[in-house]
């Protein structure tokens, strides 16, 4: 599938759709962001387990894909098979995409790009291969570089977190050798982004991270992000009183979208009181938006929300 061109391409909104486990509401394994450039390019973000495979209907055209880090609920090691499935708290991901990945399977299907950083891009392009699609659409970034793709500029940025690859993902004598030490594989360090559009707007995500010093330096001094999308999940990766912080003292940005919060945050649609989620929102200075799966949120060139957003 062929990149959008950019020409021309300077006006009009991005829009951002939520694929979660169940339709309308935030649930406890929700990652996967659909971002989608004025000019129609379309950047899936962290599939995850949410997305039901490539044959996902809610997917469309998918042109680039990227991945954070190798832990199995931002890659995919297994997946929902239809939505709506099991519940908000415990979705049923049973569906296993091992030793392939939903995102591969996503990129094949597709024809997509897959970006990352570290040392990511070579395992990828091994599982592209292995998996029937073609090894080069593995592309690297690294901190401090740019990729332009169908008119989006992207770049790595620094996270703090582990990126273990499972040796569910190996196959051979040295998965079974990993699995009896109970480690890993090593890929380099996990990745946050930053995405440039064609109209201007900025957008950070945040990948799973902690506080990090870039996060002011890099995120806000240097890019100039304007959204941001925060992992508040605690434990595993910031909570929402460190998000907070981030937001509000080292990014200030203009708006904010909740990720990873590891909980089934609403009901009905509506976000539940004494969640980590609706602390967060009560925290933080900016608008924070709640990702409800399959419900497009359109921000402008300046994070400003002009449709989809309570």
């Amino acid at each position: 599938m062929g990149l959008v061109s950019s020409a021309g391409a300077a006006e009009g909104n991005v829009k951002v759709t939520p694929l979660g486990s169940h339709d309308g509401e935030f649930c406890s394994r929700d990652r996967a962001l659909v971002f989608e450039d004025p000019n129609g390019t379309r950047i899936l973000y962290d599939a995850g387990r949410t997305v039901a495979g490539p044959d996902d209907p809610r997917l469309g055209n998918i042109n680039v894909i990227l991945v954070s880090h190798m832990h199995g609920d931002h890659v995919g090691d297994q997946r929902i098979a239809k939505t709506n499935a099991g519940t908000c708290a415990s979705p049923d991901t049973s569906v296993s995409t091992l030793p392939q990945s939903n995102s591969v399977d996503i990129a094949v299907k597709k024809q997509a790009k897959i970006v990352t950083g570290s040392e990511m891009p070579a395992f990828f392009a091994a599982k592209l291969k292995a998996a029937g699609g073609d090894a080069a659409n593995s592309m690297l970034v690294r901190f401090g570089a740019e990729r332009e793709l169908g008119g989006v500029a992207i770049t790595t940025v620094p996270a703090v977190h582990s990126n273990g690859v499972s040796p569910g993902f190996l196959t051979g004598p040295l998965a079974e050798h990993l699995k009896q030490a109970g480690v890993g594989a090593s890929v380099g360090p996990p990745t946050g982004y930053v995405l440039t559009f064609s109209n201007g707007l900025v957008v950070y995500l945040s990948g799973d991270t902690g506080i990090t010093a870039e996060q002011e330096l890099v995120v806000k001094d240097h890019y100039g992000a304007q959204l941001v999308v925060m992992n508040i999940g605690d434990t595993y990766t910031t909570g929402p009183k460190e998000a907070a912080y981030v937001i509000n003292d080292l990014i200030e940005p203009k708006a904010v979208i909740a990720s990873h919060a590891n909980e089934p945050a609403t009901a009905g649609g509506e976000l539940k009181q004494g969640t980590r989620t609706s602390l967060f929102r009560d925290l933080v200075k900016v608008p924070v938006y709640v990702p409800l799966s399959g419900q497009t949120m359109s921000f402008d060139s300046d994070a400003n929300c002009t449709e989809g957003c309570d």
